[in-house]
């Protein structure tokens, strides 16, 4: 799909975003002044996208659905429901990534620790390309939808960056961190280059739709040792309030 100027440079910026939450998300404190817990503001940005699951996510699957449907010249089986199993198979997936990556980085072998880090960061890789193509390419996404979008990721890059950071330490500082900014671009450029049909974009979306609410439960919802309770609540609580007249 062509975009205008205006759009172009809208997601360029939602896509920098992404990139700069990757390269300096450990390092930047902007809310210091207010919270000297760091902690504390990536538990209030994970409430935030937990939020942007079940109130903006969870009900897109249902249009998604139609549009697949509409935009697919022949009969359908299911009236569509390959909609809500791809997105169970993008919750799948990400889940097997994370059971895989567990049972590796429990060995004691260094080569295996290495591969756990490979599978865990290309796995996120993937994640951050297809996000930022989808930054480009969308079911009409109106504007505000794409500003919600890009506030909600950037919150949930922020738990994904404090997640691979506190994991693998001086291996994500040194490589990682700098291979899942450049596929925020990346995905970006392509959108921008190649344009899928509505119907496999809609394919594309439930799937992603199901890897965001895996990778929300696994990487966001607070631990009793490094999540901050209080702050989750009201970030899900406020972001949850925005949400609601704006559909």
């Amino acid at each position: 799909m062509a975009l205008g100027s205006g759009a172009t440079i809208e997601t360029g910026a939602a896509a920098l975003l992404f990139a700069a939450t990757f390269l300096a998300g450990g390092r930047v404190h902007p809310f210091r002044p207010l919270v000297r817990d760091h902690r504390s503001v990536v538990s209030f940005g994970a409430g935030m996208s937990a939020a942007y699951v079940f109130v903006h996510l969870l009900p897109e699957l249902s249009e998604v659905r139609q549009q697949f449907v509409e935009s697919v010249e022949a009969p359908l089986r299911f009236e569509g429901m390959a909609i809500y199993f791809l997105a169970l198979v993008g919750f799948l997936v990400f889940y097997g990534l994370d059971h895989l990556r567990a049972h590796l980085r429990e060995s004691p072998e260094a080569a295996r620790f290495g591969l756990s880090f490979k599978l865990h960061v290309g796995g996120f890789a993937a994640y951050a390309g297809l996000v930022s193509y989808l930054l480009v390419n969308s079911l009409g996404e109106t504007p505000t939808d794409t500003g919600l979008y890009a506030v909600a990721i950037a919150f949930h890059f922020l738990s994904v960056e404090h997640a691979l950071r506190r994991e693998y330490g001086a291996a994500f500082e040194r490589s990682g961190r700098f291979v899942l900014a450049g596929m925020c671009l990346l995905g970006w450029a392509v959108g921008l280059l190649f344009a899928l049909p509505p119907y496999a974009l809609a394919l594309l979306v439930a799937f992603l739709s199901g890897a965001i609410i895996m990778n929300s439960l696994i990487m966001e919802l607070p631990s009793e040792k490094d999540g901050r309770f209080l702050p989750f609540v009201s970030g899900g609580v406020a972001y949850g309030l925005l949400l609601l007249p704006l559909g």
